[in-house]
């Protein structure tokens, strides 16, 4: 065997290891009373933000306790959000979690990032005065709350949602290697939950991870694509392995090169983007792009 060791899914795509901790979040957000003000860390955001936005608009500033200014906004945003139910302040410690920052593209500290139905709407940096922070607060609430779902009623005790026992199963699957066994038991789940992104995307992810097959892989499929530039499948096993090593930016810049002379590097590029949030900044860019080079 090869350097060219079995990874896990990071820098953004659906980690593995880590989906029983989200949906463990997106239970935790629906069982929990509401609270206007958080903290999200990489394990929670999904779920504790951008999932909440689907409801209500989402405040979700990224600062740091380095900075007097960040600080100041911090306890403006807290003091304003406290007792009311038309928004929510999530913040994010920058320096506790950095990779955070690094997927939202933040260029100074503090950035405040608006939510409304999993999207990015508006944003801007640096503190701002009390007045112009409730205007464009309110301004928020008022436009964009009414298109959005609302909030739902307090759960009750009691009414917590047992964990999906299949999720651990796909999870043991995995661990020896079964990635058939797993991709029925993630089939199972969304027969039942059609909806469910995080479970599509951790199909998706285990197809690529079976196509890969890293366990009996003989070499690097990224040096194997060095040294053979010309060889289409080279190529796109060296970008399923770059996703897979945490730099999807490569894999995408990998097939983009590819798009407008070889069909099946577009096919690649779409199904990779699956594997993500469709607001990573990242594959908003890569589909802008894709538009770009493909018309």
């Amino acid at each position: 065997m090869a350097d060219f060791q079995e990874p896990q899914f990071t820098g953004g795509a659906v980690d593995l290891g880590a989906l029983a901790q989200q949906a463990e979040a997106r239970k935790e957000m629906e069982s929990s009373a509401f609270q206007p003000f958080i903290t999200v860390t990489e394990r929670d955001i999904e779920a504790q933000a951008f999932q909440r936005s689907l409801q209500i608009p989402v405040v979700l500033m990224i600062g740091t306790s380095r900075s007097p200014d960040s600080e100041s906004l911090k306890a403006t945003l807290r003091e304003l959000a406290a007792g009311q139910r038309g928004y929510l302040v999530a913040y994010v410690d920058a320096d506790a979690t950095p990779e955070v920052a690094q997927m939202l593209g933040v260029r100074a500290l503090p950035t405040v990032v608006a939510l409304a139905a999993g999207r990015p709407v508006a944003e801007f940096e640096g503190n701002q005065p009390r007045e112009q922070l409730i205007q464009w607060v309110d301004s928020l609430v008022s436009n964009i709350g009414p298109q959005l779902q609302g909030l739902s009623e307090e759960p009750q005790a009691g009414e917590e949602e047992q964990e999906d026992p299949r999720l651990a199963a796909a999870t043991d699957a995995l661990n020896v290697g079964s990635f058939d066994a797993a991709i029925a038991l993630y089939d199972e789940i969304l027969a039942d939950d059609p909806t469910n992104k995080e479970i599509a995307q951790a199909k998706a992810t285990v197809g690529v991870l079976k196509r890969l097959d890293p366990q009996n892989r003989e070499t690097d499929p990224i040096q194997d694509a060095e040294t053979d530039p010309e060889n289409l499948q080279k190529q796109l096993d060296a970008a399923d392995a770059e996703v897979v090593a945490g730099v999807p930016e490569r894999a995408f810049e990998r097939l983009l090169a590819l798009v407008k002379t070889q069909p099946e590097a577009k096919t690649r590029l779409l199904e990779l983007f699956g594997l993500f949030d469709a607001a990573d900044p990242r594959v908003i860019e890569a589909r802008t792009k894709l538009a770009s080079a493909l018309f």
